[in-house]
């Protein structure tokens, strides 16, 4: 009980200091002024701290909540679908479809996407599906189909993507350094607003890009799912 009542001091803490920044952008809202990168800052800020929250509200709920097996198990609560989901392309290229946008973060890391695509991962092998291993490199593919009108952060360097590598480090390859991971950051214009992110062995990465720009069977995936 001692570790919940921590737990819940910590998110009652983030939450907190989210409220004082939600504080200064209703000030900013109602005809105040801010410079634009400091609004980038405290809008980032507010982000990190919601999502702290969130993270350890999510440990929180599994460690607490009953599930097969009594307490401490995952709970029986059903996945949130709008999330993304995981899916193999002929069998060994791994694709994860995201349901939103990379994330703008010139000044703080994505917690959340990280997370979320852990969790993806461990709902797909619980579901009986496995993950390959690409221990002698891989392609990563990071595609963007976006509604220009709803897209608002062009600039590459300034998107949540490193999240990514990150979170597959070690789970479908041994690095995310330069000789192990090769990266391609693509986009496209369209009517939704959703993220691919296609992992395949090095030796592959020339035949994913043909399918992706000639055919629809690649295409067909990503609508798919």
């Amino acid at each position: 009980m001692s570790d919940f009542k921590t737990d819940m001091t910590r998110i009652q803490s983030m939450i907190g200091s989210a409220f004082t920044d939600t504080g200064a952008l209703v000030a900013l809202a109602d005809g105040g002024t801010m410079n634009p990168e400091k609004l980038q800052k405290t809008l980032e800020h507010t982000m990190r701290e919601f999502e702290r929250a969130t993270m350890v509200l999510r440990t929180l709920t599994e460690r607490n909540s009953p599930g097969v097996g009594g307490y401490g198990r995952r709970p029986l609560l059903p996945s949130i679908e709008v999330a993304g989901a995981v899916s193999m392309i002929d069998y060994t290229w791994l694709h994860i479809r995201l349901n939103t946008l990379l994330p703008h973060c010139r000044f703080e890391t994505p917690t959340w996407l990280a997370d979320t695509i852990w969790r993806l991962l461990d709902d797909y092998e619980a579901a009986g599906g496995t993950i390959p291993f690409y221990k002698s490199g891989a392609v990563m593919f990071i595609d963007e189909y976006s509604d220009i009108t709803q897209r608002k952060v062009y600039d590459q360097d300034n998107k949540g993507w490193k999240a990514i590598s990150n979170a597959l480090k070690g789970r479908l390859f041994p690095d995310d350094d330069q000789y192990t991971l090769g990266l391609v950051l693509l986009s496209k214009k369209s009517s939704e607003n959703v993220t691919h992110i296609t992992v395949v062995d090095a030796t592959n990465a020339g035949s994913f890009l043909d399918l992706r720009n000639g055919y629809a069977y690649v295409r067909d995936v990503y609508s798919d799912f």
